[in-house]
């Protein structure tokens, strides 16, 4: 199983930017689709962008696309989530997901581990 450490959360202003990693232990890193999700409070967890093994694959929802980008380094275990343009609205806590396949997929139940969370807050 694939253990999950996040970290580059913070507060920004609207408008700015930040650097989300996700660092992985085990093995199985390379061979497994990733992904991103987030929970501001009061809501549910919503996802965020997801990649596929060897980065073949990503996708987003359709409220971060074209401002998020999702990659990842399998030399480093490390996947990314870069957040340019960001909003009032993109607070939230973020996790970073380790996928039960090789695919990228936006359903949380097709993801096996589970980082802790970091959180990011945007002001306005």
């Amino acid at each position: 199983q694939v253990q999950l450490v996040e970290s580059g959360g913070g507060l920004v202003q609207a408008g700015g930017s930040l650097r989300l990693s996700c660092a992985a232990s085990g093995r199985t890193f390379r061979t497994v689709g990733m992904g991103w999700f987030r929970q501001a409070p009061g809501k549910e967890r919503e996802f965020v962008a997801a990649i596929s093994r060897g980065a073949l694959t990503t996708f987003y929802s359709d409220s971060v696309k074209g401002r998020f980008t999702i990659s990842r380094d399998d030399a480093k275990n490390t996947v990314y989530l870069q957040m340019n343009s960001l909003k009032p609205e993109d607070t939230a806590v973020y996790y970073c997901a380790a996928g039960r396949t090789s695919i990228a997929t936006r359903h949380d139940t097709d993801f096996a581990s589970w980082g802790q969370g970091t959180q990011v807050t945007v002001s306005s």
